[in-house]
């Protein structure tokens, strides 16, 4: 071995470089691993000309007055577009590009009035001399980060995962995994080079950068998040929440390794987002919004905001950068959504283009023609049928379309971008699709149901308003049912069975306004025809078939929907020639069994308080309107059921609107 072992390194011993344990590492019992040292940074060539140093800096303290000028030796501006004055130190430029310094992997966009009046090479000095200063400040230290406050607070010290490292042919197994389930959605890697990293690294671990350390295990992680217990169990001999458990600390531990928060590294930047994507399920609303507006602070130092090809990049790095930018965009979204605060990066902040239609195999690093956008489908057609419809909403001027939008005064009004988003991506992406095809059915069936469901979402105002014709909830009707359609059909298609993943998700977010509104359409009883009312409770039937946490779970939104959904049974069922579905009788046992639960949880409890105070109850038990109280609320306590807790008995999407948003704001559908 060429170097010494990272723990001798550290210990400022001296190190026989024997491989697998070297002498020192074995006589003390110590863990051994190998670790390749950073390049040497190039040493800066020293400038002959003193005379031209003296004349950079006396530039640059004049330009923030900080020498007195003499206008015999200051260099004429006369004729040269002049910056808006502002004070903000950060003030973008509409007129005039920030600048990009890229060098050996990394790169770091600026676009600050402090640094704007250097040229390239000072700005690039500058750059090296913080990171040289930053590597001089991490060298010494192993088990405090100090320097790095939020990653000391995140994960704590740096630790080898040599152990957390899988077999050649495990990782080869999980790497499949992740190009065939999880990829094609979210095309963050170049599948190609990848497969070289992958199939090098995972051989000799010990030989891994902090950076490929981190995108393998983001790819383990993500592998496993998007497989089934019964495949983990069959593959991999482990359950599923055991490897996600390890793979998640591996990732967390390596990006911690990698210093993240100070990352510049392109790969760095693309484990951390292929950690967060499916970290949704794992960390609370808040924090997840904390951790994704870090990702987009990040992007931001690196420039992604700002157009590679603008910037005079290399035609490889261009199309990683935006792919890349159009997984932090709806990732910043959904966490904004999820926690009830704003978007991070607002549409008019940056002018990166959305990445071009074409297959990995058309570009490679250090290609220098662009590449040429294919006109049918490619692997990119999922994102950019994705970003299509985003891209056109968020030019409307708004973030997205919700009931309170200030901009339209009606439905009527968002009809035509909606309409606008409906062609584009009809014409551009959904046309070439074959239905044959998994991921060509999920970009049809996404595409379709997004559209729809902005149309449910900005017309269900009428219906909270109580303003709604009978036309109308018939339009909103067929709406819904549209969309629960696509949620059955892509249960139905076996081959959509890898991406059940993110079908799960899109079930949390696009669907429950159709469910409550077919319910209580049910409910109601004067909108269907007695075919149409059938076909609505197949439909229904069909939802519970498929989610079965619609039973399961405990969440006040999950409970409401079933004591919605009995009421409208009973109020409005199926003709008697269609027997009592089994999601029904389930539902009338699951309430016949809490119903006498919370009878005897009352009886108890009123005796015990009753034994405490020395008095004797009348009734045994207490109001209705303490049952609330005694079940621990209707986010942690309440069993299976909502009783006389919420009114049902009208129609209140202001209540089902509350629901909804609670349980987004609780991190929505968990997934192991």
């Amino acid at each position: 071995m060429s170097y010494t072992c990272h723990t001798c390194a550290t210990r400022k011993v001296k190190c026989d470089k024997v491989i697998p344990i070297c002498s020192s590492c074995r006589k003390g019992k110590l863990e051994c691993f190998y670790q390749a040292p950073p390049p040497r940074r190039r040493k800066r060539k020293l400038s002959g000309d003193v005379n031209e140093r003296l004349a950079r800096y006396e530039r640059i303290l004049h330009h923030h007055g900080l020498l007195p000028q003499d206008a015999d030796t200051l260099p004429s501006t006369e004729g040269t577009p002049q910056d808006p004055i502002s004070l903000r130190l950060n003030e973008p430029l509409s007129s005039r590009m920030g600048k990009l310094l890229a060098s050996e992997g990394k790169s770091r966009y600026i676009d600050s009035s402090l640094w704007r009046p250097l040229q390239d090479d000072d700005m690039q000095r500058m750059s090296d001399d913080e990171e040289e200063e930053e590597d001089q400040v991490g060298a010494g230290v192993t088990e405090d980060f100090t320097s790095d406050p939020f990653t000391g607070a995140f994960m704590g010290s740096q630790a080898s995962l040599l152990y957390c490292h899988p077999t050649h042919a495990d990782a080869m197994m999980l790497w499949k995994t992740h190009s065939e389930n999880v990829e094609p959605i979210c095309k963050v890697l170049h599948i190609p080079s990848t497969l070289n990293m992958v199939e090098m690294v995972s051989q000799q671990p010990e030989m891994a950068s902090k950076a490929d350390e981190c995108v393998l295990f983001a790819i383990y992680h993500f592998a496993v998040f998007s497989m089934t217990e019964e495949e983990c169990v069959k593959k991999f001999g482990q359950s599923r929440a055991t490897l996600l458990q390890r793979y998640h600390f591996a990732t967390r531990q390596a990006l911690v390794n990698a210093s993240f928060l100070k990352t510049t590294e392109m790969s760095i930047m693309q484990a951390l987002v292929l950690f967060l994507l499916p970290c949704r399920f794992s960390y609370d609303p808040h924090t997840y919004w904390i951790l994704t507006g870090i990702a987009v602070r990040i992007g931001q130092r690196m420039g992604l905001h700002r157009d590679g090809e603008k910037l005079g990049l290399p035609p490889f790095d261009v199309q990683m950068r935006r792919r890349l930018f159009y997984q932090i965009i709806p990732l910043d979204g959904v966490a904004s959504q999820i926690s009830g605060t704003g978007m991070a990066i607002w549409p008019e902040s940056w002018d990166t283009q959305e990445p071009l239609n074409i297959n990995d195999d058309q570009i490679w690093p250090g290609m220098t023609e662009n590449p040429e956008a294919q006109s049918g489908a490619t692997e990119m057609i999922f994102c950019l049928a994705r970003s299509c419809v985003g891209r056109i909403i968020a030019g409307a001027g708004r973030p997205s379309l919700v009931a309170d939008s200030r901009q339209f005064k009606d439905y009527n009004e968002i009809e035509p971008v909606i309409a606008k988003a409906e062609r584009e991506v009809e014409e551009k992406y959904i046309r070439y699709c074959d239905i044959v095809n998994p991921l060509h059915f999920l970009t049809i069936g996404s595409a379709r149901s997004a559209i729809t469901a902005m149309r449910l979402r900005v017309r269900l105002p009428k219906v909270r308003n109580r303003t709604v014709t009978h036309a109308e909830r018939r339009e909103l009707f067929q709406l819904s049912q549209k969309i629960i359609d696509t949620d059955t059909a892509a249960y139905a298609h076996l081959s959509v069975k890898k991406y059940l993943w993110h079908v799960i998700s899109f079930w949390a977010w696009g669907s429950w306004d159709s469910l409550i509104f077919i319910l209580t359409s049910l409910w109601q009883s004067d909108l269907l025809e007695p075919e149409e009312t059938d076909g609505a409770w197949s439909r229904v039937e069909q939802v519970y078939n498929n989610h079965s946490e619609l039973l399961e779970s405990k969440r006040a939104l999950q409970i409401a929907v079933r004591r919605l959904t009995l009421k409208a049974w009973d109020a409005n069922p199926a003709r008697p020639s269609v027997p009592e579905p089994a999601f029904i009788t389930r539902l009338r046992s699951l309430r016949k069994l809490n119903s006498e639960s919370r009878a005897e949880r009352q009886n108890n409890s009123a005796t015990i308080l009753d034994a405490k105070m020395g008095i004797v109850s009348p009734t045994g038990q207490f109001p209705a309107g303490d049952t609330n109280t005694l079940s621990g609320g209707v986010s942690g306590g309440m069993d299976l059921e909502i009783d006389n807790d919420f009114n049902l008995d009208t129609t209140d999407w202001m209540f089902w609107d509350q629901l909804i948003q609670d349980y987004q704001a609780q991190g929505g559908q968990h997934r192991g």
